[in-house]
């Protein structure tokens, strides 16, 4: 549900400035006038992506629920549209920014979607993806607990080359990749809070007892460890168009 999404997933302010503060940096000096936020989901980044640039950001998502909650939430310089990275509803070289955040491996045909990203881009027009990817399961904080999320996660996530090549292969040139520190919790009892509301794609496939000997591991770790934020990298890349 999308509230369970918003509780299990959401951001403190100071988290969600640090990656806009990413975003700047990716962007340097390139003018913004138009922002796709690609499977924007509840809305998260929309807003924050509005203010912090100044632009017209676009939330495109296919969840009816997700965008229900998104509209609900709606802020200054948002629109929102339901629809499908496959075949976005938007007109030929129309914004300047493609945001897509921890959904690339959710897509269904992911180069049909490079490639529409790179239809709906000006030319040099920048494309920032944050994703989940094989390289870094080992890394993600709930792999330990939950073991066979493992399987699931390798089922799903691809690896960063094939990212690389999908979008070079719509005529999208890499220009930066690097792993960004992201805080998951501000600490275990936090972290275990929004594992709670299983927000994940992969947490939720698992079977209820699975999960509940795995949260009650967690639950045990953060009575161990109370101070200190739960922190997982996130691979970051930028794509300029050719």
């Amino acid at each position: 549900m999308p509230c369970g999404y918003d509780c299990g997933r959401g951001y403190r302010p100071e988290q969600l400035t640090r990656w806009l503060d990413v975003i700047s940096r990716a962007i340097g000096d390139t003018a913004i006038a138009t922002i796709l936020d690609l499977g924007c989901g509840t809305g998260r980044y929309s807003g924050a992506l509005a203010a912090r640039f100044g632009a017209w950001v676009i939330g495109v998502e296919p969840s009816q629920k997700m965008l229900a909650e998104a509209i609900r939430k709606t802020a200054v310089g948002v629109s929102l549209i339901r629809g499908n990275a496959e075949s976005l509803p938007l007109a030929d070289e129309s914004v300047d920014l493609v945001f897509i955040s921890m959904v690339f491996h959710h897509f269904k045909d992911r180069a049909a979607a490079a490639q529409e990203c790179r239809r709906v881009l000006r030319p040099g027009g920048r494309l920032c993806l944050r994703a989940g990817t094989l390289e870094q399961i080992e890394n993600y904080a709930y792999v330990p607990f939950f073991p066979e999320s493992r399987s699931l996660l390798e089922q799903h996530l691809v690896s960063r080359a094939t990212i690389e090549e999908t979008f070079a292969a719509a005529g999208l040139r890499l220009d930066r990749h690097g792993l960004v520190p992201s805080e998951a919790g501000a600490n275990w009892s936090d972290y275990a809070e929004r594992l709670a509301h299983r927000a994940d794609s992969i947490l939720i496939r698992l079977r209820d007892s699975d999960f509940a000997r795995g949260f009650e591991a967690v639950r045990k770790r953060a009575e161990k460890a109370p101070f200190g934020a739960v922190v997982e990298p996130v691979d970051f890349f930028v794509f300029r168009a050719v």
